[in-house]
């Protein structure tokens, strides 16, 4: 098993910035990919960024320029670094990722999500 938990939303003011923090823990054999979604209310969960299997990152389109996504391989966290903000950006954040465990196995894991509001 795996576990993934997200701190740091909140809520902020159109132009602010925010800063994600998740931790990943337990049966890790191999990170293929960690990074973060969103799902705002009505919509389909989408990319935001993450790193995949050979070190690339991905962003999806809406927050390329303003959003920065970096780890920590030490401490097995992944931070997504926001800035600019604007109120389409409000969705609960997810901390997301596909791992295999010491089985051989790969599976895909989901954080509990992290609220983030930005009012206009």
């Amino acid at each position: 098993q795996v576990q993934l938990v997200e701190s740091g939303g909140g809520l902020v003011q159109a132009g602010g910035s925010l800063r994600l923090s998740c931790a990943a823990s337990g049966n890790i054999f191999r990170v293929n990919v960690l990074g973060w979604y969103r799902q705002a209310p009505g919509k389909q969960r989408e990319l935001v960024a993450a790193f995949t299997t050979v070190g690339k990152i991905n962003y999806g389109d809406s927050v390329k320029g303003r959003f920065t996504i970096s780890r920590d391989n030490a401490k097995s966290t992944v931070y997504l670094q926001m800035n600019s903000l604007k109120p389409e950006d409000t969705a609960v954040y997810y901390c997301g990722g596909n791992f295999m465990t010491s089985t051989g196995s790969s599976k895909d894991y989901w954080g509990q999500g992290t609220q983030v509001t930005v009012s206009s």
